[in-house]
């Protein structure tokens, strides 16, 4: 991700919607923990004007995610295509999988 070190771009809010064991078992450095079913009741922890990145595992709950939040207000959301397992298989080979 880029952007997220471009200093002429506000850093996106990265969202792991998995649950809290996967999160434990792997993440990207900085990102939110906010499994899928508690993301309707914390929505007002994400900043609306602000890119928000979503991720998950593969990628299928946080689109469910993304879709979510867009139709919520929310018009600079963006899903991680593949989830944390291609993070590791392109962008970090030492995280570990699952």
């Amino acid at each position: 991700m880029g952007w997220r070190n471009d200093p002429a771009r506000t850093a996106p809010v990265v969202v792991d919607v998995r649950e809290p064991w996967e999160f434990a078992h792997c993440r990207i450095d900085g990102a939110i923990s906010m499994p899928l079913s508690q993301l309707p009741a914390r929505l007002a922890e994400l900043p609306a004007t602000q890119d928000v990145i979503l991720v998950c595992h593969h990628g299928s709950r946080s689109q469910q995610a993304a879709l979510f939040l867009a139709r919520n207000g929310f018009p600079r959301v963006f899903n991680l295509r593949g989830g944390v397992e291609a993070w590791a298989l392109e962008v970090d080979p030492a995280m570990p999988r699952y």
